[in-house]
């Protein structure tokens, strides 16, 4: 769906930063919304949005348990 939205678990990205979760969740509320930027009586509910995602996200990624190496064929961004 979202092409630009890369893989942020562990080991395909082995440091996640706060900055990379936020970007995830902005490329997702923008093409679910079909918004770039939302006009003024949005930005609330979009800025909601995304921060809602990031948070889900971040606990997505905290609560993943990764088992073995990943392996070398595997591409980083899906």
């Amino acid at each position: 769906m979202c092409r630009s939205i890369k893989t942020l678990r562990p080991p395909m990205t082995p440091e996640v930063h706060d900055e990379d979760v936020r970007a995830a969740a902005l490329q997702y509320v923008r093409k679910v919304s079909g918004f770039r930027a939302p006009a003024a009586h949005n930005r609330e509910v979009f800025d909601a949005a995304v921060e809602a995602v990031a948070a889900a996200t971040a606990e997505l990624l905290a609560g993943l348990e990764v088992r073995g190496p990943a392996r070398a064929d595997t591409p980083a961004a899906s």
